[in-house]
């Protein structure tokens, strides 16, 4: 068989795999705090066909494969919202969210966060992590409820909203408002190894390396916080879209090397005729 169907060939597969990771970014582009993904090739296999002395081995390569599919943990913009219930991170750092039914934790640049049954949660129920309480160091599920409040106060929290250092301000029914736990960040040494989870989260904390423990915003190893925004989506549309006419071109231009091979096979059986 000829070499260049095998090239060819494995060339459409892998530019198919392109067209899905920048598919999945396009998709993405107005996603709270997703990271793109770009994909990086290799090639493959060579076949020496003799060696050339001084002129050095000849080869013909057999193909392409896919090397890697790597997030771009690069900044994206950050939006303001206007909503006391969002944290947009301008930084490296990541929240810590834990899954109050398996206690699995996970990693999220999304910033939109709720009070659910009396927690500090995602819009999905994940508990964020942070200090418990105002002055504390204990580092657990954040309560949004009375405890602490000023001379004793039992009324309902009717709502809550974060100061820029992260402090969750609560509001109750009656009386002034006042700080509760604290969002804190975390970082990674390989973040690059984080595994999408779906749901803005990210799993395989361990591979990715935390930095330490998890610290307070301000820490020049995670970045600050902004209360009452969100950080967009990073993917550059213009890009991607290049990117789309790039992968669409090279992936006609490698049909046509298979559809030119064939017809040099069939010339080559022709001359048996």
């Amino acid at each position: 068989m000829m070499l260049s169907f095998d090239s060819a060939v494995s060339a459409m597969q892998q530019f198919q795999q392109s067209l899905n990771v920048t598919a999945n970014n396009i998709a993405n582009v107005d996603t709270t705090g997703f990271k793109s993904a770009s994909a990086s090739f290799a090639d493959t296999f060579s076949q020496t066909l003799g060696n050339g002395g001084a002129a050095g081995s000849q080869q013909v390569g057999t193909g392409v494969g896919t090397e890697s599919i790597t997030n771009q943990f690069t900044q994206g913009s950050v939006s303001s919202t206007g909503a006391p219930n969002d944290l947009a991170i301008q930084g490296s750092g990541f929240f810590t969210v834990r899954d109050p039914a398996t206690g699995a934790t996970f990693a999220t640049r999304d910033g939109q966060f709720q009070n659910y049954n009396g927690f500090l949660c995602t819009a999905t129920g994940m508990r964020v992590q942070g200090y418990t309480a105002a002055g504390s160091t204990t580092v657990g599920d954040i309560p949004i409820d009375n405890t602490g409040a000023p001379g004793g106060n039992t009324s309902a929290v009717t709502s809550f909203k974060f100061a820029d250092d992260g402090t969750v301000n609560i509001q109750l029914a009656t009386g002034d408002p006042f700080a509760g736990g604290k969002v804190l960040l975390q970082n990674y040494s390989s973040p690059q190894n984080l595994l999408k989870a779906g749901n803005n989260l990210y799993s395989g904390l361990a591979n990715a390396g935390p930095l330490a423990a998890p610290v307070a915003a301000g820490d020049s190893s995670v970045g600050s916080l902004q209360a009452g925004a969100l950080e967009m989506s990073n993917v550059d549309l213009a890009g991607q879209l290049a990117s789309l006419i790039v992968t669409q071109r090279a992936y006609e231009a490698n049909t046509k090397v298979i559809s030119t091979s064939d017809e040099i096979l069939q010339t080559i059986n022709n001359l048996k005729r």
